[in-house]
């Protein structure tokens, strides 16, 4: 029997936790029907701006940052390129020829502007609204003065009394306190948050001494993402009784998995979609699905929040005796060194002629395992 992916986020029914999240890829119906037909259970659309200078982006937009293994999409990508009629009619084509909810999304720089787009995407009929109050290029000013929390608060109030549509409020997770952010927003009436955000970063050409990216900041994301969004969701999930969108960092389905352990309602998907294909949502939800057969659950609450609260042990709580040592498997060693030049403790004897083996200054601390090449050093109790 297959398992039951279908969750219910924002008060909308999602045939799967997959939500293609706001970018370029949802910017069209187009785009949208080869994200649904590739199974997303629903799509953010590219955000509408009220800064109209934000719906021309510059040439080139994006850029990936490649340092040691990792990747990083750099991006200068901004606003829909529509303005709020324009956008209003896309919604409503949207909701007319896909089956999956389409959420609209908008960012907004007055008041005026919040109940007014608000407005419109609600007689649009967009199945709920994401209030993009955390653009890395956006009109709120998030270089974490004081003002920045207020002005997105007082943007969702006035979003939320200008309509009846659920409201999903996109944070950045650039505060010093995430949790404290997701409790004032609760307070107003919306239905869930996004976290997080894409981050606010800067990348430097060293030859020409500048910003690599139109000599200015931009919006950064990629697989580095995954671990503080997930540190962050698991503790606010279960503080709030919000639905959580985790967003940040998802390369496979156990990212997808690891977002609904910690208690995450739903996953957002870009830089994937930007990087691989519109067609690699098929991948996560198929993977999604028979991971949840391989452990017998039949639906996503028999796990979702697993690991969460009294789940995650606190410093006091970890296990630190001392027992068990690292070896060194003979067969398997490449005798490379690695490990004899890493550790710090200089446990490593021997050489490349007669082998490694772990001597008695090994304090345990298991990175030159992490590191060798071959997998020949382990634990053994």
């Amino acid at each position: 029997m297959e398992p039951d992916l279908s969750i219910e986020f924002a008060g909308l029914k999602l045939a799967n936790p997959i939500i293609a999240a706001s970018a370029g890829t949802t910017e069209t119906v187009d785009r949208m029907a080869r994200l649904e037909e590739a199974g997303v259970g629903a799509a953010i659309m590219k955000s509408l701006f009220e800064d109209e200078i934000c719906r021309q982006a510059p040439r080139p937009c994006f850029k990936v940052i490649r340092r040691g293994g990792s990747t990083t999409l750099y991006s200068y990508e901004q606003a829909s390129v529509w303005g709020p009629e324009r956008y209003a009619q896309e919604v409503s084509r949207a909701r007319k020829e896909l089956k999956i909810p389409v959420i609209a999304s908008i960012n907004c720089k007055t008041e005026k502007g919040w109940s007014e787009y608000s407005e419109r995407m609600e007689d649009a009929g967009a199945s709920a609204i994401e209030l993009n109050v955390s653009c890395p290029h956006g009109s709120i000013s998030f270089r974490m003065g004081t003002a920045a929390p207020e002005a997105i608060l007082k943007a969702v109030e006035t979003a939320r009394a200008a309509v009846k549509l659920p409201l999903i409020v996109k944070l950045s997770g650039q505060f010093t306190s995430p949790p404290a952010i997701v409790a004032e927003v609760e307070k107003l009436g919306i239905q869930a948050v996004t976290l997080f955000n894409r981050f606010t970063g800067l990348e430097i050409d060293t030859d020409a001494e500048e910003p690599v990216m139109h000599g200015g900041y931009a919006g950064h994301g990629g697989p580095w993402a995954l671990h503080f969004a997930l540190r962050w969701i698991s503790e606010i999930s279960s503080a709030t009784g919000l639905d959580i969108a985790g967003s940040g960092g998802v390369l496979e389905a156990d990212d997808v998995v690891k977002y609904l352990l910690v208690g995450a309602t739903a996953v957002q998907v870009c830089s994937l979609l930007y990087t691989k294909g519109l067609g690699e949502t098929r991948r996560l939800v198929s993977g999604l699905a028979e991971w949840m057969s391989k452990k017998g659950y039949t639906r996503i609450g028999d796990f979702r929040g697993k690991v969460t609260g009294k789940a995650i042990l606190g410093t006091a709580q970890v296990d630190r005796s001392q027992a068990g040592a690292f070896r060194v498997n003979p067969e398997t060693c490449k005798r490379c060194g690695l490990c004899a030049r890493v550790c710090i403790y200089g446990a490593p004897k021997g050489g490349r002629d007669e082998g490694y083996r772990i001597g008695p200054e090994c304090k345990g601390c298991g990175l030159c395992a992490e590191l060798c090449p071959a997998g020949a050093i382990f634990f053994q109790r």
